[in-house]
Parts: C-alpha cells; sequence; structure tokens
C-alpha cells in the first residue's frame, strides 16, 4: 500500500494483530491529525491517506475496522470512494462515517454511510462518530423487523434474510411495528407500503415524530411501481428503494446486508451468489440520455465507449454554447431530455463553469446532475466547480471504474 501523506506520520509500520485499525482518509493535514490523535486516544491504530486512489488502496491492503471519510479529495469525489468500498465484497461490511463541508447526506446514507457529520466538527461530535463507527463495527447478532401484513410474503422475506448472524423479527401491522421499534434496537428495518392499519407514508411519520423509537434505515419493499410524488415523500424517511419484481429479492437481500454491515464471505454461499447476481445486473445508464460536453474528440471517444456499450445514448456538445443549444431544444421534445451532464472545464466558446452557471439559472435543469471533469487533481478547480453549481467531479484522465460510480451515485433514479 502507498505511504502516508508526506510529512504525516501514521501506525502502518506498527500494526498489530488483535488491534482496531482506524483509516482516514482526509486531505487537510491539520485535520487528519486531529483525527489520528483522538483514534490513538480511543484504543485505535491509525493510518492515514489524502487522496481517494491511496484511501481505497489502503482499504483493500489493510482491511481497516472502521473508515473516516472526507468528501473533497484532490483526485475523485469521496462518494466513488464510498461506491467502490461498497461494491466490493472485501470491504463492504467496513462501517464508514462521512466527513464533509459540503451536505452530501442523503447520497451517503443511501450508499451505506452509517453517518455524516458537517464540518467544522466539534470534539463531542468527533466522539460520537468513533462511538458509532464502534458499534458498528462489533461482532455480534443484527435485528432486522419487518413489516408485511401477507404471511407468505413474510416468511420468504425471513427465510431469505435470516442466518446465525441476523435475527428477523416479524409484525404483520404498523401499531405492532411501533411496539416493537419501542422495545428494541433494529439494525435495519423492511416494510410493506401497503398496510392493514396506517399507510406506510403514515407509519414513517410517526416514527420520525416519535422521540422514544429507534430509527434504523428503512427499506420499502413494495409491490407496486411508486409515483413520482410518493416517492418524493418516501425519500425524506427512506434510505433506499427497493420495487418489489420478479428477481428483486437480490436487491433485498442486497440493502440489508449493507445497512447490517455483514461480512460478505461468511455469508451462505448461495446468498453470495445472489449477491453477485445484483451487482451483475446493474441497470443505471439503460435507456438514459447522457449529454458530453466536451471539445477534445479522443475524449468525447474514450466516454462513448464507456457509455454506449452499458445501454446510455450518449449526446455530443463541443461548448457551452452548444451544450445549452441542446437543453433548450430539449424542453420542446420531451423524448430527448437529458438525464445527466458530464461537462469538461477548458473548452473554447463558452467554458464549462460559465456553461455549469447559466444552466443552473433555468428552473428545469436546476435538479439536472452535472459531473464535472477537471483537467488536474487540484483543490481550487473542484471548489469553482462545486460552486458554479456542479453536483460532482472528476479529475483527468478518467478511471472507468470511478466514473461509474460517480454515475451510479448521481443518475436519478427510475
Amino acid at each position: 500500500t502507498p505511504a502516508p501523506p508526506p510529512g504525516l506520520e501514521d501506525d502502518r509500520e506498527r500494526l498489530t494483530s488483535g488491534s482496531r485499525v482506524l483509516l482516514v482518509v482526509e486531505d487537510d493535514a491539520r485535520f487528519a491529525l486531529i483525527l489520528r490523535d483522538l483514534a490513538r486516544e480511543l484504543g485505535f491504530q491509525c493510518l492515514l491517506a489524502a487522496t481517494a486512489t491511496d484511501g481505497l488502496e489502503a482499504a483493500l491492503g489493510h482491511a481497516p475496522h472502521a473508515i473516516i471519510l472526507d468528501m473533497n479529495l484532490p483526485d475523485h469525489s469521496g462518494l466513488t470512494v464510498l461506491d467502490q468500498l461498497k461494491r466490493n465484497p472485501r470491504t463492504r461490511h467496513i462501517p464508514v462515517h462521512v466527513l464533509s463541508a459540503a451536505d452530501r447526506t442523503r447520497e451517503a446514507l443511501e450508499l451505506g454511510a452509517v453517518g455524516f457529520a458537517l464540518k467544522p466538527v466539534q470534539r463531542e461530535q468527533l466522539l460520537d462518530v468513533f462511538r458509532t463507527l464502534e458499534t458498528k463495527s462489533a461482532p455480534g447478532t443484527r435485528r432486522v423487523l419487518v413489516l408485511e401484513d401477507d404471511a407468505r410474503q413474510r416468511e420468504s422475506i425471513q427465510k431469505l434474510l435470516e442466518t446465525e448472524d441476523v435475527e428477523v423479527e416479524c409484525v404483520a401491522t404498523a401499531h405492532d411495528a411501533l411496539q416493537r421499534l419501542r422495545e428494541h434496537t433494529f439494525d435495519c428495518m423492511v416494510m410493506d407500503l401497503r398496510l392493514p392499519d396506517l399507510s406506510g407514508q403514515d407509519l414513517l411519520e410517526r416514527m420520525a415524530a416519535e422521540e422514544a423509537v429507534s430509527f434504523p434505515p428503512v427499506i420499502v419493499y413494495t409491490g407496486r411501481t411508486l409515483s413520482l410524488d410518493e416517492e418524493q415523500q418516501l425519500r425524506r424517511f427512506s434510505r433506499s428503494i427497493i420495487i418489489k419484481g420478479v428477481r428483486s429479492p437480490e436487491r433485498l437481500l442486497d440493502e440489508v446486508t449493507l445497512f447490517l454491515h455483514q461480512v460478505e464471505t461468511r455469508l451462505p454461499p448461495e446468498h453470495q451468489r445472489m449477491l453477485q447476481a445484483a451487482r451483475d445486473r446493474e441497470s443505471t445508464l439503460e435507456g438514459r440520455r447522457i449529454l458530453v460536453v466536451e471539445d477534445d474528440v479522443r475524449n468525447i471517444f474514450a466516454l462513448s465507449s464507456v457509455l454506449e456499450p452499458r445501454g446510455a445514448k450518449v449526446e455530443i456538445a463541443r461548448n457551452g454554447k452548444e451544450a445549452l443549444a441542446l437543453l433548450t431544444k430539449s424542453l420542446a421534445q420531451p423524448q430527448l431530455a437529458v438525464d445527466l451532464v458530464l461537462m469538461d472545464i477548458m473548452m473554447p466558446e463558452m467554458d464549462g463553469l460559465t456553461a455549469t452557471r447559466e444552466i443552473r439559472k433555468h428552473d428545469a435543469w436546476r435538479k439536472l446532475p452535472i459531473i464535472a471533469l477537471t483537467a488536474k487533481a487540484m483543490r481550487d478547480d473542484q471548489e469553482k466547480c462545486l460552486q458554479a453549481g456542479a453536483n460532482d467531479y472528476i479529475a483527468k484522465p478518467l478511471d472507468v471504474e470511478k466514473l461509474l460510480s460517480l454515475l451510479r451515485v448521481w443518475m436519478p433514479k427510475g
């Protein structure tokens, strides 16, 4: 694995077996040292990494017990690190707590982070972060609450999720669920929206309102397609929405094991196969229209050869002006609507920052995901991109896996 960041000393040369290891991925040296010292004080050995690439390498090389992850790293966004950690069977179970100056709470929690704290962070908050990481990385039985009124469905979910380390408790009504939540702490909850006594929406609102009720990650597992409005409503409470479908037991297992921090290699072989299947059948880009704003033919070719085989339709604009013209045209022709923009920053006619600011002036495009392609891993470049209104950034030369991670994070759902 790479050496610690220049001038910073960590514990990688003296890791002892049986010790608890914390990996800190943070490019602000001063803050990294504060985290390192606190980790040591609380009995952890600490590894430091200052870039996304070094962070991923250290996670794979040292298999730490827990990770603290910054979002604005010089080479790639912290969300790409989180996505890749959670897609790799070897690192998926490691609890990751995110610290960032920009609010990326929802994206991080949906990807499986155990928590999110906005910088600047006080010592008391940091102690909470360490407590959360300790409870999530401690071995022991995990508990799942399943709320489903159909007895057959209840039984099949229980059979799917139960292992020697996972206890599944099933209830048939929202009132029973509230009662169980008052009495016990669960690591995760799976629920249907159609319930005999309360609507799923009402139950979530009650859970949110009740001080005494612990509120675990909720996975909505439902037999019908949700309207956009319902999705928006549920998104306020639910970490991840799963639609019940023919093959969706895999998706359910995938999400539940993620929130339980189960070690994938220790799961029954059948479960491991299902998780692999859920990952292989990834259809994030299928039928999606991506606008590539880029003036370099080689980059256009490179991007198209990644996106098109995965089912995306690629539109090309050579500069910011062409991009705006193309987006304007799509307003009149909804079938040409763009789902996501990859925006190069250095272009003739109109550069990427100006184009991004212009796009954000229109109500119709306020929520359009824009990923900036920056020429080099420079802190200033990224700050400028985010300030101009980009959702995220990736430095060239493009790393295919990291680009796909960003597309998974930002591609609108549904």
